[in-house]
């Protein structure tokens, strides 16, 4: 009798703790997308993404590295977890911002907003490297591979740095604001 109170004791507390290690993993996620939607206030995107480049101003990504609300409520009516749609967001959004930090010369004054967005999606894409490396449905990992893998003759779409953040920060909104009891801004 004493072991199966022992056992379940045991149980108890192990159950505890791997409450607390996903709390804890998914508080660093929020922070960071919380950091994330602070940078990409619509001033700041207004300002370095849209008045510090020449008017009508575009950048060649591929067809598939423009998520839209759209996309995800389509993937969600797929029934694609939550959390395979903050890994395809996270792939689509760094990788997006990454083709504008490399047109930018060094002293463009955008090229340190840039970066410093290139830094917090490398933190988060940290983040997620801790626990998620297979849990994705295969929809979402055929995309995320065809980002990664896909060379200059895929299909390119000219778009604005300004619209692909715009992008970026309403998809983030969608997939972040429940888990991170994040208010409606």
């Amino acid at each position: 009798m004493a072991t199966v109170n022992m056992q379940q004791g045991y149980v108890a507390v192990l159950w505890v703790l791997a409450v607390l290690v996903v709390e804890t993993t998914a508080l660093g996620e929020c922070e960071l997308a919380h950091l994330l939607q602070h940078k990409l206030q619509y001033e700041m995107r207004l300002q370095y993404m849209k008045h510090y480049f020449p008017i009508g101003y575009t950048v060649q990504v591929q067809y598939k590295e423009v998520l839209r609300p759209s996309n995800i409520t389509r993937l969600r009516n797929r029934t694609v977890s939550e959390m395979a749609l903050q890994y395809l967001w996270l792939h689509v959004s760094s990788q997006a911002v990454l083709r504008i930090h490399e047109v930018l010369p060094e002293k463009h004054p955008s090229w340190k907003y840039a970066q410093e967005l290139c830094q917090l999606f490398d933190a988060l894409g940290k983040e997620y490297s801790k626990y998620l490396q297979t849990d994705v449905e295969v929809v979402v990992a055929d995309l995320v591979k065809l980002i990664h893998s896909a060379g200059m003759e895929s299909r390119r779409k000219a778009v604005h740095p300004k619209a692909l953040l715009d992008n970026c920060l309403k998809v983030m909104r969608m997939l972040y604001r429940a888990p991170c009891w994040w208010e409606s801004t």
